[in-house]
């Protein structure tokens, strides 16, 4: 059954067999994705396999993983990457055969780019699509863009004026992850305030002013020298401390989620996609990836958290603290200014 990903949350309860998340737009596949896991963990999922078709894949591994028992005798999600869309004789039919199957205990949610007509025409996508739900996950445009802000303006309880709904989608149409990334920031800067197109046009000017993505660039390259004048320049120029903070936090969540993938072993290649990560920035996270530690880039988390805290609780704006926490992206420093704050 074909469902749109704003109509997801309609039909969670109860999951259904299997859902189909594909399509070019890889922020409403990802969020279609984190809906799924958080209804199947109140529905007691707990327990999660990924594969992914690759050159070595072997179709029984998915078979073996259907018929298994679970370990911890909870209900299992099994998520199934399919990079190019195309199973194959083996995979279409064991696709078919395994949703002829149903299993009250099992989630398969299966990911891949946009369907073409022969693919949603095929056996495999057809037995898919009796057993469960087909999201197409492809990037709105015109009048399903404008629904899609409106929908997000009002998950972050923003206040917008037309106008300024109208300047966010002529900036932002066509990319969602940037959209999405405004609208956070909106949030944080206008505390529940009405705002007009005149004062985000004022914001947008300043942010390319001050550019607070050079300065996440300078500390992913380590180029402390350069991030802590860039750092007091943005101070000088009277930058609110939440917006650093904003671009900061958020280089620290990609190395996270980069690094914990490394850890695992698994492969960063679906990970840049859907990071946003382009070819000539990848050197840089490598760069990072290589120089920090899991537990130093989770201590480099806590300590913007101790910012953040500061800011909402106490309106303290800690450019001593923030300056540290740029430090830390130096590795020699750690020892040094994590005891610091201990």
């Amino acid at each position: 059954m074909r469902v749109y990903p704003e109509q997801l949350g309609r039909h969670l309860s109860p999951l259904a067999q299997c859902y189909c998340l594909f399509g070019d737009e890889a922020w409403l596949i990802e969020s279609a994705r984190g809906q799924l896991l958080e209804a199947a963990r109140t529905q007691g999922f707990e327990e999660r396999i990924s594969l992914e078709q690759e050159n070595s894949f072997n179709w029984q591994d998915l078979e073996n993983e259907w018929l298994a028992m679970s370990l911890f005798a909870s209900r299992r999600i099994i998520e199934l990457t399919l990079p190019q869309a195309k199973p194959g004789a083996e995979g279409s039919a064991m696709l078919a055969n395994l949703m002829a199957q149903p299993n009250p205990d099992l989630l398969l949610i299966v990911r891949g780019p946009k369907l073409a007509s022969e693919q949603t025409n095929s056996k495999w996508f057809k037995a898919l699509d009796k057993a469960g739900i087909y999201l197409p996950c492809n990037t709105p445009e015109g009048q399903q863009f404008n629904r899609w802000l409106e929908g997000r303006i009002q998950a972050h309880r923003l206040q917008l004026q037309p106008d300024a709904k109208a300047l966010l989608t002529s900036l932002y149409e066509g990319n969602l992850l940037a959209a999405e990334q405004a609208l956070q920031l909106l949030a944080l800067l206008t505390q529940g305030r009405t705002v007009g197109a005149a004062e985000l046009e004022q914001y947008f000017e300043d942010q390319s002013r001050f550019n607070v993505f050079q300065l996440a660039d300078a500390l992913l390259n380590n180029q402390q020298d350069r991030a802590a004048h860039m750092l007091a320049q943005l101070r000088a120029e009277g930058t609110a401390m939440p917006i650093v903070l904003w671009a900061i936090f958020r280089e620290l969540t990609t190395l996270l989620t980069l690094k914990s993938a490394t850890e695992a072993r698994e492969s960063l290649a679906p990970l840049w996609s859907k990071l946003r990560i382009w070819d000539k920035r990848k050197p840089m996270y490598d760069g990072a990836l290589r120089r920090l530690s899991l537990n130093q880039i989770e201590a480099m988390l806590a300590l913007s958290s101790q910012l953040e805290l500061k800011l909402k609780q106490r309106g303290e704006e800690d450019w001593t603290l923030l300056m540290h926490l740029c430090l830390l992206f130096d590795p020699n420093a750690h020892q040094r200014l994590i005891a610091v704050h201990d």
